[in-house]
């Protein structure tokens, strides 16, 4: 169990490369699925779309967990809580895209 602000960070900041690497690979599962969908329909629509939603994404939920560290006013907590919520809001993105892989 972490007992100190330090070491909370230092297991958030794991939880997050995980998070990242899940990410990484959803959205990588989910693009071949669109690159399929394209090649079967004869059309170019899925992988475009799918780019500009996850850039999207990615920068909801950049300044959406920069507000929620604003928040915290510049305490101490700030850090942990940013990466918590990038933690949270990523998790939830990996089983959005997995759907789509499928």
């Amino acid at each position: 169990m972490a007992s100190s602000q330090v070491e909370v960070g230092e297991c958030i900041s794991a939880v997050n490369e995980n998070v990242t690497a899940s990410l990484d690979f959803a959205f990588k599962t989910a693009m071949s699925a669109a690159t399929e969908l394209d090649n079967v329909t004869g059309r170019k629509d899925a992988e475009p779309a799918l780019l500009s939603g996850q850039e999207a994404w990615i920068n909801y939920r950049d300044t959406h967990c920069d507000y929620v560290g604003v928040t915290y006013g510049g305490g101490s907590g700030t850090g942990i809580a940013v990466i918590s919520c990038k933690i949270e809001l990523g998790r939830s993105r990996v089983a959005e895209l997995m759907m789509f892989a499928e």
